[in-house]
């Protein structure tokens, strides 16, 4: 399977992929919120309802989805709520005329509230628990978070792109260098462990407590990756945000607070990725659609200013804990 943009994957299609499992479909496919891959909720005829979730072919192999999956068992195993793929005979990863898929149970709930102290709580203790898990073994095929995938990369792809208007060219290179040097320069980390490696609140449902989804990024990493992105608001807030966090973390992993020096370099990191994975993907029909500002001057315009911001804080003293008794 050479094509990277879904378009054999036609209804039709799905179906008898999920059906060549015994699993009959009783409803229409609803597509969820996913570009990276495409991903289905329906009913089956247990009345039941499931997802079905396609990989982009040729982005991860056989055996690193194996690895995905695995550590999601892992984590469900040790009463961690995750929602992990289901078995059918021995395997989870299926393949259907050269697309690989999997199947999870389809589970509700509300949104995490970024700014919800006691959640907030709930997420350090869960989190501190996945690392927990995670710090027990390696990941033998799945990536490490590093300056070449999230900056070096990006960086030419966004030099070949034709989306950046040429009278923003000079400025828009020009910061985004200063960024990914300064980044460059302050990543360096060689504690890493297995993480959800996306845990942003979008990938956390709220039932009594957070339930993780999506482990399609998982990957080994700094602990601090699967932290930062619960932080929001102004340097204040984020500071009595990040101390709930990590006094919860602690409960069940220790934490190493040099990483805390890693935010804004992390921060810087994801930025400059996600103007890539746009610029890289943008020949996919769905991503126009889906995300057509990025084609628009404003945006590149607006990209300008928030890089400027992002080297500003990459130039101020990393965040620290407002609690003093933590282990340094």
């Amino acid at each position: 399977m050479s094509e990277f943009n879904f378009s054999s994957l036609t209804p039709d299609f799905i179906l008898d992929a999920i059906e060549s499992t015994g699993l009959i479909v009783e409803s229409g496919l609803l597509g969820l919120n996913s570009y990276e891959n495409r991903v289905y909720q329906f009913i089956g005829e247990d009345k039941k309802r499931y997802v079905v979730k396609f990989y982009r072919p040729n982005r991860w192999t056989r055996e690193q989805i194996e690895e995905e999956h695995q550590f999601a068992f892992e984590l469900a195993e040790h009463d961690i709520p995750l929602v992990a793929p289901l078995k059918y005979g021995q395997s989870s990863l299926l393949e259907y005329h050269g697309y690989f898929f999997a199947l999870y149970p389809s589970v509700g709930g509300r949104q995490f509230e970024v700014d919800n102290l006691d959640q907030l709580e709930w997420m350090g203790r869960f989190i501190g628990r996945i690392h927990q898990v995670g710090q027990g073994s390696r990941f033998s095929v799945r990536p490490q978070i590093g300056i070449d995938e999230y900056l070096h990369q990006p960086l030419q792809i966004l030099r070949q792109s034709q989306l950046i208007p040429a009278q923003l060219e000079k400025a828009f290179f020009t910061i985004l260098e200063m960024v990914a040097n300064k980044a460059s320069d302050l990543y360096h980390c060689d504690n890493v462990i297995r993480l959800h490696g996306d845990c942003h609140p979008g990938n956390i449902l709220w039932r009594d407590g957070p339930t993780f989804v999506d482990l399609d990024d998982s990957r080994m990493g700094p602990a601090i990756q699967d932290i930062w992105m619960m932080l929001s608001g102004d340097r204040q807030e984020q500071l009595v945000q990040l101390d709930t966090l990590i006094s919860a973390y602690e409960e069940f992993a220790d934490f190493d607070m040099g990483q805390l020096s890693l935010i804004e370099p992390l921060r810087a990191m994801r930025m400059i990725h996600y103007m890539g994975w746009l610029a890289r993907r943008w020949q996919d029909p769905a991503f126009p659609r889906a995300f057509p500002w990025f084609a628009s001057e404003r945006y590149w315009e607006e990209q300008v200013l928030a890089l400027k911001e992002q080297l500003s804080a990459l130039q101020e003293p990393p965040l620290s804990l407002l609690t003093p008794n933590f282990n340094q």
